[in-house]
């Protein structure tokens, strides 16, 4: 008996407005490999601590109740990193192409094999996280090597695949003026970036990080002041980014 291609779940939204364009039904995939010390979804990290078990199948449905509402947006899968369960998406991406659902990833770029690769090209869009361009300091924050998601970013624009890049803007972390200088250099080379988001750090994630016990550094890390936000904006758009800037 063949097995059934089932994903592990943390949550789903039917009516998000922040995981791409337009009105989007994002789904949260549990499990990651990164342990990013601004995380606020700590409770994706392990993939055996999933709130429920869905086939593709199960998930389209849902996907289907509110296909009214989503056909100027789409669905987003996230997570944790969503990546980790690219069987998964490839099926359900594959349900969604059939009746012209606007597919988006959102990952960090760290799980790249042939199978990733296979859901990436189901998907019109791919919002990359490069949460660091130093190669130290990105273990510092992630835990994990740069280099994976360097190679997903070169075959992104190698296959022309439209892309968001996303960029935490942590104090103390990601905000010296000479690393924002080389993040934006480097991806100013790429030409299938559509859109570049600085995303402040906040605090919302401390209660997660309580309930599951664990040492949380960032808790004395304060947001962004709007000074420093405008200093990384006009890093960026000095080397032309596709800078979208909240209103």
């Amino acid at each position: 008996m063949e097995k059934k291609n089932i994903g592990y779940i943390y949550s789903f939204e039917s009516f998000g407005t922040k995981d791409g364009p337009g009105i989007r039904f994002v789904l949260f995939l549990q499990g990651c490999p990164l342990r990013c010390l601004y995380c606020h979804n700590v409770d994706t990290w392990n993939l055996k601590d999933y709130q429920k078990v869905m086939t593709p199948e199960e998930v389209f449905k849902e996907i289907m109740k509110v296909k009214g509402f989503i056909k100027t947006g789409g669905v987003t899968v996230s997570g944790g990193e969503p990546l980790v369960q690219s069987d998964f998406i490839i099926e359900l991406f594959k349900l969604c192409k059939e009746v012209g659902i606007h597919t988006c990833i959102d990952t960090s770029g760290y799980i790249f094999t042939e199978k990733a690769k296979q859901a990436i090209e189901l998907a019109d869009l791919v919002m990359l996280d490069i949460k660091h361009i130093d190669q130290e300091k990105y273990k510092t924050l992630t835990a994990v090597n740069l280099a994976p998601t360097l190679k997903m970013a070169d075959y992104l624009e190698s296959i022309n695949k439209p892309v968001w890049l996303r960029y935490v803007l942590v104090p103390g972390y990601s905000d010296d003026p000479k690393d924002l200088e080389d993040w934006a250099k480097y991806c100013s080379k790429f030409k299938n970036v559509e859109r570049v988001d600085i995303l402040p750090f906040h605090q919302m994630g401390t209660p997660k990080w309580d309930k599951m016990k664990k040492e949380y550094k960032l808790r004395e890390t304060p947001t962004p002041t709007k000074e420093e936000i405008k200093m990384a904006e006009e890093i960026f758009m000095k080397y032309e980014l596709p800078l979208y800037k909240v209103k």
